[in-house]
């Protein structure tokens, strides 16, 4: 797995993109002073946006069955939950836009070759207000542990 948009897996049997491209802004407006620098302020965090580009072979990878599963979840209107292969959170994500061209045409019409791009927004606040305190949720998780345990020994006798 290269990474997970929600249900929506990135592998080289669906979309195995070739490049990504993450963008990320910061707001910091500046004011005009008489005789001094600009003065700036941090407003926050801006927009954060990530590309997904790559060349599709239907032959030996996916095609547009899964650009079309792709624009099925972006007609839903819904943010998506995104990670990466490696177990890293991005956060929750929309599909702003799928583009693919076609190329290298077999006889009846359907290309040999899909270039296409994939633009995502991200629409949380933060990590924090997507999944919660994590160390609050894995003190719950380590209580849970020792109460099963306790129970499975108590019953086993020990």
């Amino acid at each position: 797995m290269m990474l997970a948009l929600g249900l929506f897996v990135f592998m080289r049997q669906t979309l195995p993109f070739q490049n990504m491209q993450r963008d990320a802004e910061y707001r910091w407006p500046s004011n005009a002073r008489v005789g001094k620098r600009d003065a700036f302020q941090f407003l926050g965090v801006g927009e954060e946006k990530i590309t997904l580009g790559g060349e599709l072979y239907p032959e030996l990878t996916g095609g547009h069955l899964s650009l079309t599963a792709l624009r099925l979840m972006a007609e839903d209107g819904k943010a998506w939950p995104l990670l990466s292969g490696s177990g890293m959170i991005y956060g929750m994500f929309v599909i702003n836009s799928i583009s693919d061209t076609g190329t290298e045409f077999f006889f009846d019409g359907s290309p040999r070759k899909i270039s296409f791009t994939l633009t995502l927004t991200r629409v949380d606040e933060s990590l924090a207000a997507v999944y919660g305190d994590l160390s609050k949720q894995a003190e719950t998780l380590v209580g849970n542990a020792k109460d099963a345990a306790t129970k499975l020994t108590s019953t086993l006798g020990f």
